[in-house]
């Protein structure tokens, strides 16, 4: 106050204990908050770095969600992939047994089965999407973004693994049908071939026979006649419907095609694997990177504004111990002006 007047010790003691008592109110908020700058005020330099470090890091930790996603929508058309070739390679075994074999029987056994494991596969392919996006579906693109500006990325392209994009077709060639209409009587008008089939059908029902030796039947033979020579012998029973016969021969070079196929599709199936392999090599890599990047901003940051709480804590103890000796001073300049009181 203006009308108070305080000697010089006295005014510098209590100057003095303003002062300690400043420090020691900074020393203790950076106790509480670990941090030497948490304002503008503290430090504008090293503040507004430090805040610049920090939002890139923010920016690249989003980032690093996205490429997290990536990595397992990469993964996911890669096990697709996998079990897709795994079927590939049983369609392939079915359709060498069925080219084994020149029973009509087995090779339509052989190929119900191989038909099965092209719906498989289409199965697969179709649900090998992750997050809305299937990398073994056609016209179908993943995009993965590496930096904050957006100025890098990579672009992940999906590839058809469905049958149609593999190439692969049903069996229903293996075995070509000749459908012929007779009642009692079987007339050959072409050459058949040893080891063909042929069915005579009476009501509901159907026997098949198989063609032992070469016919040329230009006297149109009784169908019984042929049984009884022995060039038509009943091999199988089945149903069908009334009077129909129906030659079936086993097409060899259509299930070598099919096998062929099959092949050139397991070629294509590990080319995609190579090529998602080192996206996601890529993708991982940059993941790691960004990571470690991450890590060196937080790092620069906190150098920037963290505090040494042990130089703090020195610091602390040595500003408590100059206020004492402030308080003890002071008391000791006010006691030589309560001197005076002994004049009276």
């Amino acid at each position: 106050m203006a009308d108070i007047s305080l000697t010089a010790s006295m005014r510098s003691n209590l100057l003095s204990l303003q002062q300690t008592q400043s420090l020691m109110d900074m020393t203790q908020e950076r106790l509480s908050t670990g941090k030497k700058v948490n304002s503008a005020i503290d430090n504008p330099s090293s503040y507004y770095t430090a805040q610049s470090l920090t939002n890139r890091a923010s920016d690249l930790s989003s980032l690093l969600d996205s490429m997290g996603q990536a990595v397992q929508t990469i993964q996911a058309a890669n096990e697709g992939i996998e079990a897709i070739t795994e079927f590939a390679n049983q369609a392939k075994a079915i359709a060498t047994s069925a080219n084994d074999t020149s029973k009509n029987s087995e090779v339509e056994n052989y190929m119900t089965q191989f038909d099965e494991i092209l719906k498989q596969i289409d199965g697969i392919a179709k649900d090998s999407g992750y997050k809305g996006v299937n990398l073994l579906e056609a016209g179908q693109e993943l995009k993965v973004v590496f930096n904050e500006d957006r100025s890098s990325s990579l672009t992940v392209s999906g590839k058809d693994a469905s049958t149609a994009g593999l190439k692969l077709s049903s069996s229903s060639s293996w075995i070509k049908k000749t459908a012929n209409t007779a009642a009692n009587q079987f007339n050959v008008s072409t050459e058949y071939t040893k080891g063909a089939y042929v069915t005579k059908s009476n009501g509901a029902s159907e026997t098949v026979y198989q063609v032992t030796s070469d016919i040329a039947n230009s006297n149109a033979k009784d169908f019984d006649t042929l049984v009884k020579e022995g060039v038509l012998v009943a091999t199988e029973y089945t149903t069908t419907s009334a009077n129909k016969f129906t030659l079936k021969t086993i097409e060899k070079a259509e299930i070598n095609k099919s096998i062929e196929a099959v092949e050139n599709a397991v070629s294509q199936l590990r080319n995609m694997a190579s090529v998602f392999g080192n996206n996601y090599s890529i993708v991982e890599g940059r993941e790691e990177f960004t990571e470690n990047l991450i890590n060196v901003l937080e790092e620069g940051a906190d150098k920037l504004t963290l505090a040494d709480m042990n130089e703090e804590s020195a610091n602390m103890l040595a500003l408590q111990t100059r206020q004492q000796l402030a308080i003890n001073s002071l008391s000791l300049a006010s006691q030589a002006a309560q001197s005076v009181l002994s004049l009276f």
